[in-house]
Order: structure tokens, then C-alpha cells, then sequence
């Protein structure tokens, strides 16, 4: 099996096996399909200047199946939560979620795994090894009222 392409930004895999990063680039589509993705969500807005141009395209020609959830980064509800909890749980397979800085992902699944049970601890160092919202004076008063929620 080809290795994790740990050259992609803040890339992450969960120990539920679920892979997760920053943007991707053109050429990481077969990347991923090398190592198993059977699915990605993308939380990042397409109007971002790194996002992948036509992601969903580049995915389907690997065999990828794309969920694209457009997070506003100044803007995260508990409603794109719940949809990346809906994707996830539709799509067999591995799944792989990224937004440009792997941070909205990361911040989303401390609130999926506390709602699983995780103490609070663990939850909280596994976002904290990308980004902590909850320490971060310069991220939206939005986030603090998301994952304090």
C-alpha cells in the first residue's frame, strides 16, 4: 500500500482512519486514490484563491466520489456539522475532508467526537495538534461560540 502523502498541508489521519488536510493541489486527487480515498469533502469555499479548480472533476476521474460543503470561515454552524456528519455517514469506504488550512475540519471533528464521547482532553489535542479556535485570540468570536456550543 503507497504511503500517506504527508506532504500535503496539515495532513492528519484520525485514528478512525479517516484522513484529513489543508488545500489539495492538482496533482493530489491520484494521491489519494493511491492510498484507498473512496470519498472526499471539501469544507472550504470554492471562491478561495487556493482552492483546487475543479475538484469535483479531478476526484471523479480517480474514482473519488465529492461532497463539497461551503464553510464561511467567519461563519461555521452546527448545521455544516451535521452536514459533514450526513456526508460521511452516506458514502462507504475511506473518506478523506479538507479545507484550505485543515482547521474548519479539525475544529468540526472535536465537536463530532465529543458528541461521540471523547473527553473533552483528547478531543481538544487532537484539534489542538492542527489548530485550537478555543486558544487562538485571532480566530472569529464564531468559532469560541461554535465549539463552546
Amino acid at each position: 500500500m503507497t504511503s500517506d502523502p504527508l506532504d500535503i498541508r496539515n495532513w492528519q489521519r484520525r485514528p478512525d482512519g479517516i484522513t484529513t488536510s489543508g488545500k489539495l493541489e492538482a496533482g493530489d486527487p491520484a494521491r489519494l486514490a493511491a492510498i484507498g480515498v473512496r470519498h472526499v469533502v471539501n469544507l472550504a469555499l470554492d471562491s478561495h484563491p487556493e482552492a483546487l479548480a475543479d475538484e469535483a472533476g479531478r476526484l471523479a476521474a480517480e474514482g473519488i466520489a465529492y461532497t463539497h460543503i461551503p464553510v464561511p470561515f467567519d461563519a461555521p454552524t452546527r448545521e455544516h456539522v451535521a452536514a459533514l456528519e450526513k456526508a460521511l455517514a452516506v458514502h462507504t469506504g475511506p473518506a478523506h475532508v479538507h479545507c484550505i488550512m485543515n482547521w474548519r475540519v479539525t475544529a468540526f471533528f472535536y465537536l463530532i467526537d465529543r458528541a461521540a464521547g471523547l473527553p473533552e482532553p483528547e478531543a481538544r489535542a487532537r484539534m489542538a495538534a492542527v489548530w485550537n479556535p478555543l486558544e487562538d485570540e485571532t480566530a472569529p468570536a464564531a468559532w469560541h461560540r461554535l465549539l463552546q456550543s
